[in-house]
């Protein structure tokens, strides 16, 4: 998992959006050649991941298609005791957050995502975890990620504290050495 960076970009990379849609399209075809096994191996070790000393609040996602799969970090993270807080898509794309349960209490959602039913925390329960887990589809060296474009988590991480750490759930070869395209 990699931290990826908290300030906005400004614009001066001289990138131009169709070179994140290019990367995009690049990551998400070779995620899509994974093997069931190498998923299910990458899964195991995240689930064996041990968070830093003192994580009470994690927020996480559920990784769904070809996205690294989460559920048994978030099982494991709930054996040991961590509250684990899951996004809800509202329709402007912002992030709601309701506590994770269980498996019988995920429903399928629009865009093909897993939700919790729960109560709903509202769009600034991140200002109130101890470390945030954000999908990615490639991060790079200086910890800037690349998302799915929607902006979803863009919004979401202005809740989160200074002081929390934010690390991008992404394969190993999703580990960018060169710089990623900014708006």
């Amino acid at each position: 998992m990699e931290q990826p960076d908290r300030a906005p970009s400004d614009g001066r990379s001289g990138h131009s959006v169709s070179s994140k849609q290019r990367l995009r399209t690049l990551v998400r075809a070779a995620r899509a050649q994974r093997s069931e096994s190498e998923r299910a191996a990458f899964a195991e070790r995240l689930a064996a991941w041990i968070p830093p000393d003192g994580t009470r609040r994690v927020s996480c996602f559920v990784g769904v298609g070809t996205e690294p799969d989460t559920g048994p970090l978030i099982a494991a993270l709930t054996r040991h005791g961590a509250e684990v807080l899951l996004p809800v898509t509202l329709p402007d794309f912002s992030l709601d957050w309701a506590f994770y349960t269980g498996d019988q209490d995920l429903t399928d959602a629009r865009y093909g995502l897993k939700e919790p039913t729960g109560r709903r925390l509202g769009v600034a329960a991140l200002a109130d975890v101890d470390l945030v887990l954000v999908p990615a589809l490639a991060v790079d060296a200086q910890g800037r990620r690349l998302g799915q474009g929607a902006g979803c988590y863009d919004r979401a991480l202005l809740h989160v504290s200074d002081r929390t750490p934010i690390l991008a759930v992404v394969f190993d070869d999703e580990r960018l050495t060169e710089a990623l395209p900014e708006e």
